[in-house]
């Protein structure tokens, strides 16, 4: 599969890249990793990445401006996204040949080709392994950026699905001379406001009986931390992790519209399926969703604390 991805890349001119929406350092570390994997190997070709961009991943690098007739005969390839509602930039239906490459449960199919592999860390490491095992060049510029998906997703190497051949994978990105310090600083170097942020947040969290953490964030809350509702929603899951019996966390988040970005994280339980219930998805331990109200708030927690019941009484080890 990976050498008919290599082909495809071949055979066209134009190749633009996307991933899916409200970026992490996954989808963008697979997207501008490919990218300049891609020119290292064929310099006069047209790549361009695409999509919407937040600041915290703002030092990875920058989205292209796309004409839309250069899509009439290019290659799209979407990285990193499980769901065609969840990718950016709808013009990817526009493209010649779409190839999606991907690691999330899939919530419905769709690409000309598709390399999909569940029990992958990352998207990153698939695209790392990809290069490698390819005519493909892996240089500096590539994998610098493969290496920052690897290790977001991984978390820092960190959850289930890292094995033997993520860190091989991880060792070959590093022999290329990259500066992992500068990676590792970039990534977990917090400004002052987040801090304060985390130790205020840490005092609000509510808990149910069945070992179900959330935090609920409306968006006047959003509006008085005065900082990006990415660094409130997905930067503030991970502030009720690893609290003795408690076994699904969960933050909601609402926007100035009125929709609810909500995060969910486990360190067992399957969340997935809630997360798809709600028209999300993503992993088994690490999904996402977005519901119409803060009104909603009850009936996803409802639904994880039944996960978690089942949990406590079926799955955990």
């Amino acid at each position: 599969m990976f050498l008919e991805i290599y082909n495809k890349i071949k055979e066209y001119d134009a190749i633009i890249i996307h991933r899916h929406n409200r970026p992490d350092g996954d989808a963008l570390g697979s997207q501008i990793g490919l990218k300049n994997a891609i020119l290292a190997t064929f310099p006069t070709k047209c790549v361009k990445v695409v999509g919407d961009m937040i600041e915290r991943y703002s030092w990875m690098g920058e989205m292209d401006n796309v004409d839309d007739e250069l899509y009439e005969n290019a290659l799209v390839i979407v990285c990193d996204s499980g769901s065609e509602k969840l990718i950016s930039d709808e013009r990817y239906k526009n493209g010649k040949f779409l190839i999606k490459i991907d690691h999330h449960i899939p919530q419905g199919e769709y690409g000309d080709l598709a390399y999909v592999d569940t029990t992958r860390e990352s998207c990153a490491g698939i695209i790392a392994e990809m290069i490698i095992n390819t005519p493909l060049v892996l240089n500096k510029d590539s994998a610098w950026c493969l290496f920052t998906g690897i290790v977001t997703d991984s978390g820092r190497f960190r959850y289930s699905q890292t094995n033997g051949k993520t860190l091989e994978v991880a060792s070959k990105l590093i022999d290329c001379g990259i500066d992992t310090e500068y990676i590792y600083s970039n990534l977990y170097t917090e400004k002052l406001e987040n801090v304060k942020l985390r130790a205020k947040l840490i005092t609000k969290f509510k808990t149910t009986k069945e070992g179900v953490a959330y935090l609920v964030n409306t968006k006047n809350d959003v509006e008085n931390y005065k900082l990006p509702i990415f660094d409130i929603s997905r930067g503030m899951v991970n502030i009720m992790a690893g609290i003795e019996g408690i076994y699904i966390w969960a933050n909601f988040t609402e926007d100035t519209n009125g929709d609810v970005y909500v995060e969910l994280r486990s360190n067992g339980a399957n969340i997935n399926q809630v997360a798809t219930k709600f028209g999300g998805g993503g992993h088994l331990q690490a999904s996402g969703c977005t519901i119409n109200s803060l009104d909603d708030v009850k009936v996803v927690v409802k639904e994880l604390s039944k996960v978690a019941k089942e949990y406590i009484n079926n799955d955990r080890v």
